[in-house]
């Protein structure tokens, strides 16, 4: 039945019965259309009021629950639900697995219309929690204020926050006492820096008037127990700055690398800004494997380093490497897969966008005594080309592990022009892997598919797949 309020529908017992895209769950409303909920989980009965009607969908919240699911636990996090972090944390870890592995053979076979031989069950993480190994915190002077604060008539004078953006608020970011996503010191680092600066009036930024001085503060961590904190000051005054630093390296003497931007421009990106090493090094190391991985402030690293050691043993596996062959590692980053294989293979060329990252590789490479492996930097459109096969030989195996938004269908175009033996094809969206695996579908089936949970409690999934020539 529905009834309206404020050209909003309320839509009464409906089942939740699947889970969607961007972490959402599914319903159908008795119209026939799909429902979109936020706040629900497969297996809820719920009251609905929409939130946006669309020709083909609704969006909405649920108002009431008449059932609550099976699949559902007791999220542990203080902030779920206020915080757009988590979104999955009050689902069951392995029903977690089960939706992540759905979504991603759904993707293959109704957007791809591929052929998949029996796909290998997800690889989960041991880590359901304090698995990141990167966090990025804002401060504020004008945090987010719950409902029950702003209903309550008392006076909140400190209105300073450290933690994260309310979704779809720019300027509004939530204080977060404990986050569960990483490792200590992580959270103490972080509400140890808030009480400091508070009690010593070092202003928090407030976005909307460009004021303040501290504006974000970078926390990563690796398995070998190293930290980097990088903190960015809007505008400099050199005596409260050193002030916050001088106190932070004292206070947590395990920090290996104190760092600190000054950034007065609009956004607070730091890929364009002078990053400055107040103490210990300019970078951390990673190890994987007996590699090391030197890691600075700009570095891109897998953001769940135990995982992505299994991604890349995956990734390793499905090329099924001799010893003979010549690899072509497309969106190398930093060049880690490259170097994960080198050992397997008889050479290694790599490619990527990001200049910066490819002088990483170079200098990962060289530190750990890999001279089978070489490095391009360049859009991978313009720089894969006939002249680049030439200079570099045709490659039995490519791995390509590419953006969001996938290849570019030039260097899809490319590979089947190849045609090598072999590809490995790793993917942080299944959507548009799947596009791309149709470009190639005529000349490669797949063989092998193996999803990989990167970040539990999120909606996210990685993917691998192995292609092979027909």
């Amino acid at each position: 039945m529905g009834r309206k309020k404020n050209n909003r529908k309320i839509f009464e017992n409906i089942a939740v019965v699947d889970a969607g895209a961007k972490g959402k769950s599914v319903a159908k409303a008795p119209d026939g259309r799909v429902i979109f909920l936020k706040n629900a989980i497969p297996g809820d009965v719920v009251d609905v009021q929409t939130t946006k009607q669309r020709t083909a969908y609704y969006e909405g919240d649920a108002i009431k629950f008449h059932t609550l699911s099976e699949r559902r636990t007791e999220p542990v996090c203080e902030h779920f639900g206020v915080c757009g972090g988590c979104k999955w944390q009050h689902m069951k870890y392995e029903d977690q697995l089960f939706f992540k592995q759905k979504e991603v053979i759904n993707n293959l076979t109704r957007l791809g219309k591929i052929e998949l031989p029996e796909t290998t069950p997800i690889s989960g993480s041991e880590k359901q929690y304090f698995y990141r190994n990167k966090m990025e915190f804002s401060f504020s002077d004008a945090r987010w204020l719950t409902k029950e604060e702003i209903e309550s008539d008392t006076q909140i004078d400190n209105r300073n926050a450290l933690g994260f953006h309310i979704p779809g608020a720019w300027d509004k970011i939530l204080d977060i006492d404990k986050c569960w996503l990483q490792q200590d010191p992580s959270n103490a680092i972080r509400n140890t820096v808030k009480e400091f600066a508070t009690q010593n009036d070092i202003d928090f930024f407030n976005a909307r008037n460009h004021t303040g001085i501290l504006r974000t503060m970078m926390i990563r961590t690796t398995s070998i127990g190293e930290i980097m904190v990088l903190i960015q000051f809007f505008q400099e005054d050199s005596a409260k700055r050193e002030l916050l630093l001088d106190f932070m390296k004292d206070k947590f003497p395990e920090i290996t690398s104190l760092q600190y931007v000054i950034n007065g421009k609009a956004n607070d990106t730091i890929y364009d800004q002078e990053v400055i090493c107040y103490a210990g090094r300019d970078h951390i190391f990673e190890e994987m494997e007996g590699l090391k991985f030197k890691i600075n402030a700009k570095s891109f690293y897998q953001t769940n380093s135990e995982q992505a050691y299994e991604l890349y043993k995956i990734t390793r596996d499905f090329a099924g490497l001799t010893g003979e062959e010549l690899v072509y590692d497309l969106y190398t980053g930093t060049g880690t897969i490259a170097q994960f294989v080198a050992k397997k293979a008889k050479k290694v060329v790599g490619v990527e966008a990001v200049p910066e990252a490819i002088e990483d590789a170079k200098a990962n490479a060289a530190f750990n005594n890999i001279d089978n492996c070489v490095f391009y930097a360049g859009d991978m459109k313009n720089v894969f080309n006939a002249q680049f096969i030439e200079d570099n030989g045709t490659p039995d195996v490519i791995i390509t592990d590419p953006p969001r938004d996938g290849m570019h269908k030039d260097v899809v175009q490319q590979i089947l022009n190849i045609a090598p033996e072999k590809v490995v094809y790793v993917s942080c969206n299944s959507a548009t892997q799947a596009r791309d695996l149709a470009l190639m579908d005529a000349v490669y089936k797949v063989a092998k598919v193996q999803p990989v949970d990167m970040f539990p409690q999120t909606h996210h999934v990685e993917n691998v797949v192995l292609l092979e020539k027909r």
